[in-house]
């Protein structure tokens, strides 16, 4: 009878033994997937912190060249408006003159 005892007492240990080992790897489990997602996390905000700073670079350069370009078509468009008065200045001079001959 005792041996019967002991080999369900034996029986029962091993359940709980197995029961338990069941729920560390349980719980082992689950920290572990709770640092992944964190390391995911965290990686992600890298990520998106570098596509960030690149799209702004990448503004800013083409700003710069917007400005630039600008600039140049400005100064272009001055300088050909200058030319162009000295022009109307000339012929108007040469009609005024012109017309006090005639």
């Amino acid at each position: 009878m005792s041996e019967i005892k002991e080999a369900e007492d034996n029986a029962r240990k091993m359940v709980d033994d197995g029961s338990k080992r069941k729920n560390d790897r349980i719980a082992s489990a689950r920290t572990e997937a709770r640092e992944i997602i964190k390391q995911a996390e965290v990686d992600a905000q890298k990520s998106a912190q570098s596509a960030m700073k690149s799209a702004e670079e990448s503004i800013k350069s083409d700003k710069e060249k917007i400005i630039d370009d600008g600039t140049s078509e400005a100064g272009a468009i001055a300088g050909s408006t200058s030319s162009k008065v000295d022009e109307a200045v000339e012929l108007i001079v040469n009609e005024f003159e012109r017309a006090i001959h005639a």
